[in-house]
């Protein structure tokens, strides 16, 4: 989402490498760069003009520290401000107590039903509580039914809404049910409108008032820029919001939603839906999408997402084998499902320091998870004994392989001449000492190319 403001910030900094220090006559031009870029990418104009003014105040006249030149230290009081600007700390979910509530609000068709899924799904996987589901949406059956089906998909329990009924009805029925289940967070899927009105906001108030959440968590469209910062501050005056989940965050959003709804409304973005999966929600951490937008890389989340997915005896295993030289293609086969779990090269690249620029010098060449899917076709063509043992390819072996996958015998060559030095590489860094590294204390045993 924040590609184009990425490059043009960065694009802008750029000309402060190699000076010596950070003055008026330099920062002036750079700034207004800047201001630019925001406005561009959709900021609040009040937004911008804070964020600018605090910028310059820090670096003005700052002298550039040893062995870091100017560039390097606005890059840094950039981030600082950026982190200021989407609320300094993250503000985990609050669901204290024997039964928390936490009810969904927002307009129609910003993927609140599935954002109910998806955070009933972080709640059961990260905080360990036992989540339950309901909509009261009795405007549109259709999104009941889409709730249960989410619930059933994913193992939630989830409660049977009649759409006959009226959502305080259902709401009494709920809590009844989410008692008799042992539900610890209930969380409320409400109806919603193509525009805010004052019958939505009545409805809304009076299932706020019988239940008393401990969170009212508005879900809107990033898509939408800055009229998501409106429909914010419109339920905030009315419910008092505690939270807000931003969707449609892989889009072709602007970024500016993201930038400007935490200054402008003062409530603090909990989550942003980063996919259509009930599983692409990620918890906001202002300083690592801070550090994603300056393209420091964000490797926090990507060692996070990986001890999602890698299991460790598994890891230790692939360490054991790359050591002693054992790795088999089979066990390439396993850690390229593994990857695609995290989002796949590209997602993971994304989270590295640089990477969007490295990714930018890329252009026109095969995208990395293309390579990946054709070397998964390859394998997939291979026997079980060819996986274990990749020595026993012969020239005939090779072509049935490139006519199985759909790829031409160069292809099947390539592939296992990298895998081939990708291993002996690894077992060199194993014998350096990486190996007990990645035996111990982390979930190792990586992508050997």
């Amino acid at each position: 989402m924040f590609d184009n403001l990425s490059d043009k910030l960065l694009g802008s900094i750029k000309k402060l490498k190699g000076q010596s220090k950070i003055t008026e006559k330099n920062i002036q031009d750079i700034t207004k760069e800047i201001r630019l870029s925001l406005l561009e990418a959709d900021v609040n104009f009040k937004v911008v003009k804070s964020f600018i003014e605090n910028v310059k105040t820090k670096a003005l006249g700052q002298e550039v520290l040893l062995n870091v030149n100017a560039g390097e230290q606005f890059v840094k009081i950039v981030h600082e401000e950026l982190k200021e600007l989407l609320g300094g700390e993250e503000v985990p979910l609050n669901v204290k107590g024997p039964m928390a509530t936490i009810m969904l609000v927002g307009l129609q068709g910003v993927g609140k039903t599935t954002s109910a899924a998806k955070l009933a799904l972080y709640i059961r996987k990260k905080l360990k509580k036992k989540p339950g589901l309901v909509s009261v949406d009795v405007y549109r059956p259709a999104a009941i039914e889409q709730l249960k089906t989410l619930g059933k998909q994913n193992n939630i329990p989830c409660f049977d809404s009649d759409p006959s009924d009226k959502p305080l009805d259902i709401l009494a029925k709920a809590q009844a049910w989410a008692k008799n289940e042992m539900v610890e967070v209930l969380i409320l899927d409400t109806a919603g409108r193509l525009q805010i009105d004052e019958t939505l906001m009545d409805e809304l108030a009076g299932l706020k008032k019988h239940i008393d959440p401990k969170e009212v968590i508005l879900v809107a469209d990033a898509m939408l820029g800055q009229q998501s910062v409106n429909v914010a501050e419109g339920f905030h005056d009315k419910l008092g919001l505690t939270g807000l989940v931003l969707t449609k965050i892989d889009g072709d959003a602007r970024g500016g939603a993201a930038l400007s709804i935490r200054h402008t409304v003062g409530v603090p973005i909990k989550f942003l839906g980063v996919g259509e999966k009930v599983s692409a929600l990620e918890q906001f951490h202002p300083d690592r999408l801070a550090s994603r937008i300056l393209d420091m890389g964000d490797v926090l989340s990507l060692v996070e997402k990986a001890q999602e997915v890698i299991d460790e005896k598994s890891a230790r295993e692939s360490a054991r084998k790359m050591a002693k030289n054992k790795f088999t293609v089979d066990d390439f086969l396993k850690q390229i499902q593994m990857m695609k779990k995290m989002g796949g090269m590209e997602g993971i690249l994304k989270m590295l320091p640089g990477a969007g620029q490295m990714m930018k010098k890329m252009k026109g060449m095969a995208p990395p998870d293309k390579e990946i899917k054709k070397i998964e076709a390859i394998i997939r063509s291979m026997t079980q004994k060819e996986r274990d043992n990749h020595k026993l390819l012969n020239g005939s072996r090779r072509i049935r392989i490139a006519k199985g996958s759909g790829t031409q015998v160069q292809d099947v060559n390539k592939f296992i001449k990298q895998f081939e030095e990708s291993s002996k590489m690894m077992q060199k860094m194993m014998k350096m000492g990486m190996g007990g590294m990645m035996g111990r204390g982390g979930r190792g045993g990586g992508m050997p190319f």
